[in-house]
């Protein structure tokens, strides 16, 4: 769970905070309708309602987020239904775990992005963290890609992605979270992925053989217990 909470303030009489009020005005206005209609939206069809109102998706983003937050409600309840990862998801995810009591595994891309979403998965994000006590899953544990399986299966180097830059920053950032500390074992992936500095999609394991994940990987990892 995050513990780190930011605040916020937008006044309607100042002018540095006049374009953001109307934004938020906007948006609200787009939610009410969607509840007295009873229709659902994301987070995209907001923005490309009026592209250059908003200027950017990251505009509507931190609104939504902003107006959820300010509401105490969860976005759901907006009519809003989608994240990175989808929100909805993350509930269901989460009520499996809390009603069937299930293990809980993640199975993502070998690249900073998968790790991540399921970072995500288990500790919250920082943008929706006044909710992360009933979306996330402390139980979860990462199944695959690991970056050592890479070598470890030999996974053929024209199967493999160079990792960009922005792979790069957001790995070294990830690495410096506090939960880590927690996570050795994660974090000793993420440094095997450092040093290679190449990721892998979980569709490099069709250049051992086409129905590798099913038929080997996935029944090795759960039968001999290859989580981390």
């Amino acid at each position: 769970m995050i513990s780190h909470y930011t605040t916020r303030k937008i006044k309607s009489d100042c002018p540095k905070s006049a374009l953001k009020f109307a934004l938020m005005l906007k948006i609200l206005s787009v939610i009410y309708k969607m509840v007295q209609n009873n229709t659902y939206a994301t987070k995209r069809d907001i923005y490309y309602s009026d592209t250059l109102l908003f200027g950017s998706q990251s505009v509507v983003d931190n609104i939504v987020n902003d107006i959820s937050c300010m509401l105490k409600i969860p976005r759901r309840s907006l009519h809003i239904g989608k994240g990175v990862p989808d929100l909805n998801t993350r509930l269901l995810v989460r009520k499996l775990w809390d009603t069937c009591h299930i293990p809980i595994f993640t199975l993502m891309d070998a690249d900073p992005h998968g790790i991540e979403i399921m970072c995500i998965y288990k500790y919250g994000s920082v943008s929706m963290s006044f909710e992360a006590h009933h979306l996330t899953v402390p139980a979860i544990r990462w199944l695959g890609l690991l970056p050592s399986d890479i070598e470890r299966l030999n996974i053929r180097k024209d199967a493999l992605i160079p990792l960009t830059k922005q792979d790069q920053n957001k790995l070294t950032s990830m690495q410096k979270r506090p939960y880590m500390a927690c996570q050795p074992m994660w974090k000793k992936e993420m440094e095997i992925m450092a040093a290679s500095k190449m990721k892998a999609e979980i569709q490099a394991l069709t250049s051992l053989s086409s129905d590798y994940l099913s038929r080997v990987y996935l029944p090795s990892k759960l039968q001999f217990g290859g989580w981390i």
